[in-house]
């Protein structure tokens, strides 16, 4: 669906972005592929960093603006939106800042897309968006609301809005393995609680899941992958494993575990081999899209905690192996 069309990507200087962008030029034949971002400085870095091929382009603009997001979305076929504010402190002391980015800003893609009569739009989301203790999580989940519901303003029109929701990206910038390499230089490393599990996606995999999804989506789903989780005290252990362990406890916002379904999610949810596709009980909803799926049994969560995937020492160690 990529060929012969243009893609944009929001949030397009990011590592996402960056990896879709790789992905989308090096396994398909896109027509134009915008870059839109709002950090000069980061595009000329990704510009001068390897990303010079003719067919991108870099479209400096604010998710904020919708006027700006009408004109970068002229002639667009497929959307992409990742840009966000996504750290969990940061959100909690920028509170508005966080709701006018991930909420406001989700709004004005949907504006934008329904103007322009974009084919296809998809949004990352998190599981911090289920049953959210924090902003952050707040905020995603209701853009995630707000994606979803677009497609009752569609009517007859093109457009189609899904989600793509998954767990940590493995050693992404803010997250705790990066962490854990700075503070193993000092023999000692800090661990919130040894109960905590998490979800756990490698980048090259997200990129490929959101690229799948975009092909399979009718539009009004929430796309979730069957991924691996992993207990904080072995993820320590992997990285860090000769080094003094020293719990400061759970910090605010945080959860032992993390949840990609919840209970009530699983009876709208379809199984199939490599995802779960949650599907909106809605009129306007196609009732046959995905009725190829199975359910999931009553009272099911997809929980890191009660994962029947795991991912181990040894496991974690082949990921990111150069890092080690």
């Amino acid at each position: 669906m990529f060929d012969d069309r243009t893609v944009l990507i929001t949030g397009g200087t990011g590592s996402f972005g960056k990896s879709f962008v790789s992905l989308l030029l090096r396994d398909h034949r896109p027509r134009k592929v915008i870059v839109f971002s709002r950090d000069e400085l980061k595009q000329h870095e990704m510009l001068t960093g390897g990303f010079n091929d003719p067919r991108i382009r870099y479209f400096l603009g604010d998710i904020r603006d919708v006027d700006r997001l009408r004109r970068a979305f002229q002639d667009v076929d497929v959307v992409v939106h990742a840009a966000a504010l996504k750290q969990v402190p940061a959100c909690e002391y920028n509170p508005i800042e966080a709701v006018l980015t991930n909420v406001m800003g989700g709004r004005n893609i949907i504006e934008a897309a329904l103007d322009a009569r974009v084919e296809k739009v998809m949004a990352i989301s998190t599981d911090k968006a289920v049953s959210p203790v924090n902003l952050y999580g707040a905020t995603k989940l209701v853009a995630e609301k707000l994606f979803v519901q677009a497609n009752a303003y569609s009517g007859s029109g093109p457009t189609r809005f899904s989600c793509v929701r998954y767990g940590n990206v493995v050693a992404s910038r803010g997250s705790v393995i990066p962490l854990f390499l700075e503070q193993r230089k000092t023999g000692k490393i800090t661990l919130t609680d040894p109960r905590m599990t998490r979800f756990w996606i490698t980048l090259p995999d997200a990129v490929r899941f959101v690229a799948s999804c975009l092909e399979l989506m009718h539009g009004g789903e929430v796309f979730v992958p069957k991924i691996p989780s992993m207990s904080i005290m072995d993820l320590a252990r992997a990285v860090a494993p000769e080094c003094e362990i020293e719990h400061i406890g759970i910090r605010p916002g945080e959860k032992l575990h993390e949840v990609l379904i919840s209970e009530d999610e699983a009876r709208h949810t379809r199984e199939l081999d490599e995802m779960f596709t949650i599907v909106p009980a809605h009129p306007w909803w196609d009732q046959d899209a995905w009725s190829q799926g199975k359910t999931p049994e009553d009272n099911f969560k997809y929980s890191s905690d009660n994962n029947t995937k795991a991912l181990d020492i040894k496991a974690l160690r082949d990921l990111v192996g150069e890092m080690l």
